[in-house]
């Protein structure tokens, strides 16, 4: 039996507002753009993992009004969990995420545990750490 990861969703303040940093900065493409009941639901995917994507979307898209002002408090204090990328070159890959004016939280560094790894903000907030597998 296989098992792999399919969907991650990351909560945004305005998937319109956070999408040129997911698409454009991390270069991911848009799989899918979904509307429905004043909410929109963007999928985006790497070539190099063609099964596994992100989901784009606001606090109360597919929520309850109670559960989405949670997520939304949740959005506002920067304690959603953060999402994680790997690349094979990590300080082009920053260079490139900062020239587009990315909060930048961490610059490249070797970290004890074994990466290579910088992180940014996205537009709404959330940590988007990215390593570098040690050679």
């Amino acid at each position: 039996m296989n098992i792999s990861l399919q969907y991650c969703h990351v909560t945004v303040h305005d998937v319109d507002e956070a999408l040129p940093f997911y698409r454009d900065a991390l270069g991911l493409t848009v799989r899918n753009d979904v509307a429905g009941g004043g909410h929109r639901w963007v999928t985006l995917g790497s070539d190099s993992r063609p099964g596994a994507e992100i989901v784009l979307s606001d606090p109360h898209a597919g929520r309850s009004e109670q559960d989405g002002n949670a997520m939304q408090e949740l959005l506002a204090k920067g304690v959603l969990p953060m999402t994680i990328f790997t690349t094979d070159d990590v300080d082009a890959l920053f260079e490139h995420i900062r020239a587009t004016g990315a909060e930048v939280l961490q610059e490249p560094i070797d970290q004890p545990w074994g990466p290579r790894d910088c992180a940014f903000r996205d537009p709404s907030g959330n940590m988007v750490r990215i390593n570098q597998a040690a050679s």
